[in-house]
């Protein structure tokens, strides 16, 4: 009689577990978290960049952020248009936007978002071959190219 009832204790465990489970929303993520790029902005300079990637579902946000591409003029926070266009493995484009940066004092690093973007599952996004848009006082445009792959590898998104 006991190894009946714990075997009967046994399945409803595991029946709950496994309802518990399936109820459970997926954690997204993405692999990397942050990479590693070699910016050039052209006329404005360049340096090492991170990268930073964060994903709920198909909406997904990525920071830039340096402490040697540097803003020649002092910036108000959220006051630069970013558009970062990584490259998608499989063809394509996905852009990522949005006017969140700090403030940025005259020499100081450069840093902008969360920019907002959207993926789809298995979705594989690389700097190389993209860039970074970055409209200042509405009419300064600086345009950042990567110098060569992103460093571990490609943005995986979940």
């Amino acid at each position: 009689m006991r190894c009946k009832r714990l075997g009967i204790s046994a399945a409803l465990a595991a029946g709950t577990l496994a309802a518990g489970l399936a109820l459970a929303p997926g954690a997204a993520a993405v692999v990397p978290q942050t990479a590693t790029i070699i910016a050039d902005c052209g006329a404005y300079g360049g340096g090492e960049a991170t990268l930073t990637a964060t994903q709920t579902g198909t909406s997904a946000t990525i920071t830039l952020s340096s402490s040697e591409i540097t803003s020649p003029l002092a910036l108000d926070a959220d006051s630069i248009v970013s558009t970062l266009t990584m490259v998608k493995a499989s063809g394509g484009t996905t852009a990522f936007t949005g006017t969140k940066n700090p403030a940025i004092a005259a020499g100081g690093g450069v840093s902008v978002g969360p920019l907002s973007g959207t993926v789809a599952p298995g979705d594989s996004l690389e700097a190389f071959g993209g860039s970074l848009q970055m409209v200042i006082f509405g009419f300064i445009t600086v345009t950042c190219t990567a110098e060569g792959a992103q460093s571990p590898g490609p943005f995986v998104f979940e």
